[in-house]
């Protein structure tokens, strides 16, 4: 086996011990949590401005926010009524992992939260390779990216549990098939629960609060 394939492996496996350990933590203190995945500009630190309004004196929410560099999107989670809020900066690295989740967590008194979300890197690549320890991992796509990214990027699609498919308010003017979309994800991932919103117009928003609801308090 090449040297650098071994060296990947190993870094991969470390980083699932690490996962490990912060999915004990986290489920411990009886707090549910997701990781949010997507490329630049599909609108996580959108949607979880949207959210936060909503789950107001129904669940108490701690916010992770990894980005290259800066504190805006932190900035924003705190803004919309997040009960704490964390920056990771990863200093050029595309993607979270479970060493920078552990950080933030040694920030965090878990016990006083009941949701955990965990904004990620935008990238539609290294995320997905990477497991943090949390319970859901959620993909936001959305219209203006095109209908083709099932296909073009499957192992994405496929390890994700949730899907939310952001700006459908944009459909009557992008040429975004739903049901060729829809198709590839199928392939993929027949099981994966499916969120067709706007962050914009607020469409579709109300079930997405209700599914992290249900599972916050399980």
């Amino acid at each position: 086996m090449p040297q650098n394939i071994s060296i990947v492996e190993n870094i991969l496996n470390a980083n699932d011990r690490l996962a490990e350990e912060n999915f004990a933590r986290i489920e411990a203190a009886g707090v549910f949590s997701i990781n949010i995945i997507a490329s630049p500009g599909a609108g996580k630190t959108s949607l979880i401005e949207k959210t936060l309004p909503l789950l107001k004196g129904k669940l108490r929410v701690a916010a992770v926010d990894g980005d290259i560099a800066t504190s805006i999107d932190t900035d924003r989670a705190a803004a919309a009524g997040a009960a704490a809020a964390v920056q990771i900066n990863t200093g050029g690295d595309c993607h979270l992992d479970a060493v920078m989740l552990r950080g933030a967590l040694d920030q965090l008194d878990l016990t006083q939260f009941d949701l955990l979300i965990v904004e990620n890197v935008g990238n539609l690549v290294c995320p997905a390779n990477f497991k943090l320890g949390t319970h859901k991992t959620v993909l936001v796509a959305s219209v203006p990216e095109g209908d083709d990214k099932p296909y073009k990027y499957p192992g994405t699609y496929r390890g994700v549990d949730a899907l939310v498919v952001n700006k459908i308010d944009l459909l009557p003017y992008v040429d975004f098939r739903m049901e060729y979309f829809t198709q590839g994800v199928q392939v993929l991932n027949p099981n994966v629960t499916t969120f067709p919103l706007s962050c914009r117009t607020g469409e579709g928003l109300e079930a997405w609060v209700e599914w992290l609801i249900e599972h916050s308090k399980k």
